[in-house]
């Protein structure tokens, strides 16, 4: 790998580290170290070099696809003081819209036409892929990814079948898989929840009859969804799928087709803009570490243990390695170090490895810095009810944090899920999780557990908190911006909640918009109900988007945040999946 400056070579050091995940397949970490350091807001450019010459051929031709007009090579825009950052999560694939993910290729177009600047920073903060809801169609081109690449296969424990190999074939593969799943043999509520019939047959997703099960089958599902060089090569037909799920499976593929046709912007816009990920549920599974509960079930099965663990290891592969890369040397060397020609070896001590990490979380030493927080694999276990809640941190998690934050002038915080939520329904899943029925409504709100919702917000009240504070967030399938000011305190930092999701997923219409005409009479700014939830010493106002109705906007969406170095203007917009914009105005002060 090479960095140039003005067509002159960057002087440095490159390096290439590879895992092998199949006969054919390679995952590759290329670094370059610069000698010295970069301008800011300088573009460098960047190109690949093989000792192989039919390879040198074949990127040639590859990279053309990767180039906007009038460029000569792939190019990133470097920057210590991000002033655009877009963000977004919930992708997926087979969901009937647009991908909002392919506006960020539509951004760098005007930028290199030279009528726009072009993006900072792209934060991608939960569910880049959705592993427990695929698509018939999807897992077709997985299967065919599979036997293209070689990908390596895997015996598995506790399961109707011995190995993953079986999958593709197997009467129960497609749109059946709950009946290869484990089958909790428990009468507690929570088994029934998990594994009965009418709810959440496995593991409490409610669309999981394609539930990827096998690594292959993970990893393959990342190659497909970030890019289009394989879809070419893959084959979907209509083999071992039921006469019952053809119609299914015929509105799937329409859905799917249009995805890929975005693939080749997704594709080239990734190329040129410096990329930062984070986990949540659906990376993995459906209300993932949700509650004790759930943990013990889950984790107490060898095959569902697996399946969390291959998701992980999909995730550290194909996410987590570019994020930090030297936290999770240790991980990568094990799976290094067990991965060779003849396959995945020691399958479950890595998962155990895996499972055991806790450092996913990750901060960006920009100015202002960004904190990226595991909000999954570090819970506060409630020990009161093992079906209730856990707190999305536990309090050594929450305290490093605050530690990391502590007299910075500012901070900008990724949360996959919002720290501040709607209301309502938070209100709704306190009253299920009273009944015993937080996994029902995925109680995943940051409120949902006192020991966290005090402790977070206790954060917030800190004197030394910076004074300009902005939360990134995603995960509940619509958009909306927060101001939050502290009540009965003259200097209170500035705090401004951007949710924006999914980039290809949204809310059910309708009922959001009961739920935001319900939040706006119930909780609005000044209404005195706020006064009996844990927000009480907290103004929280919401800014109006501009298209749709009341507070929340529901569309896929890209979120475009703009920061001034200058003043403390934060200025929040949704770039839609069809060019469109809706601005969120801020709310002036009373």
């Amino acid at each position: 790998m090479s960095l140039l400056k003005d067509h002159n070579n960057v002087e440095g050091e490159s390096t290439a580290d590879t895992v092998q995940v199949g006969k054919r397949a390679f995952i590759h970490l290329l670094q370059f170290t610069a000698s010295t350091s970069f301008n800011e807001r300088e573009r460098i450019n960047y190109a690949l070099s093989f000792d192989n010459e039919e390879l040198s051929l074949q990127w040639q031709e590859e990279c053309a696809a990767l180039l906007y007009r009038n460029q000569e090579h792939l190019s990133f825009h470097h920057t210590a003081t991000p002033e655009t950052i877009l963000h977004g999560s919930c992708r997926k694939p087979h969901y009937p819209s647009d991908d909002a993910l392919a506006q960020v290729d539509e951004l760098h177009k005007k930028a290199f036409e030279g009528n726009a600047a072009a993006p900072d920073l792209l934060l991608m903060t939960g569910d880049q892929i959705y592993a427990d809801d695929v698509a018939g169609p999807m897992l077709k081109a997985i299967h065919s990814a599979i036997e293209v690449l070689g990908l390596f296969h895997e015996s598995v424990e506790g399961a109707v079948i011995q190995n993953t190999n079986e999958l593709a074939t197997h009467q129960y593969g497609f749109y059946q898989r709950e009946l290869l799943l484990p089958q909790i043999a428990t009468n507690t509520v929570l088994s029934s929840l998990f594994f009965g019939a009418k709810k959440k047959p496995v593991f409490t997703s409610v669309n999981a009859h394609n539930h990827l099960i096998g690594s292959a089958e993970v990893i393959a599902m990342y190659l497909l969804v970030w890019s289009d060089s394989l879809w070419p090569h893959v084959h979907i037909d209509k083999s071992h799928i039921d006469n019952k799920h053809a119609a299914k499976f015929d509105a799937e593929n329409d859905a799917i087709k249009g995805f890929v046709s975005q693939l080749p912007k997704v594709r080239r816009a990734l190329a040129h803009i410096p990329t930062y990920m984070i986990f949540d549920d659906h990376d993995v599974t459906d209300d993932w570490n949700l509650t004790r509960g759930w943990e013990q079930e889950v984790y107490g099965n060898p095959l569902s243990k697996r399946m969390i663990g291959n998701a992980l290891l999909g995730y550290l592969l194909c996410q987590g390695w570019g994020n930090a890369p030297k936290k999770v040397a240790p991980l990568i060397e094990t799976v290094r170090k067990n991965c060779g020609e003849n396959g995945l070896s020691h399958h479950d001590e890595i998962i155990d490895e895996l499972l055991d990490f806790d450092q996913w979380h990750y901060r960006l030493d920009t100015t202002p810095p960004i904190e990226v927080l595991d909000t999954r694999t570090q819970r506060w276990r409630s020990e009161s009810d093992m079906n209730k809640p856990s707190g999305l941190m536990d309090w050594e998690a929450l305290c490093d944090f605050q530690h990391s934050i502590i007299g910075k002038e500012a901070v900008i915080v990724v949360s996959a899920a919002p720290i501040y939520g709607v209301k309502v329904i938070e209100a709704i899943q306190k009253v299920f999780t009273f009944f015993g029925k937080a996994l029902t409504v995925d109680a995943e709100n940051w409120m949902a557990h006192k020991g966290t919702a005090n402790v977070i917000l206790n954060i917030f009240r800190h004197y030394k908190t910076p004074p300009e504070f902005i939360i990134l967030s995603g995960d509940v399938h619509y958009s909306f911006v927060y101001d939050v000011r502290l009540r009965f305190r003259r200097h209170s930092p500035h705090i401004t909640q951007f949710t924006c999701s999914g980039l290809k997923n949204a809310f059910p219409d309708g009922l959001i918009k009961w739920l935001d005409r319900l939040n706006r009479l119930l909780y609005r700014s000044a209404s005195p109900l706020n006064f009996f939830t844990r927000r009480r010493n907290m103004s929280v106002k919401a800014r109006e988007p501009s298209i749709g109705y009341g507070e929340l906007f529901n569309g896929c969406a890209l979120g475009v945040l703009k920061i001034s170095h200058k003043d403390t203007d934060v200025h929040c917009k949704a770039l839609l999946s069809n060019g469109k914009e809706v601005e969120f105005p801020p709310v002036k002060d009373d």
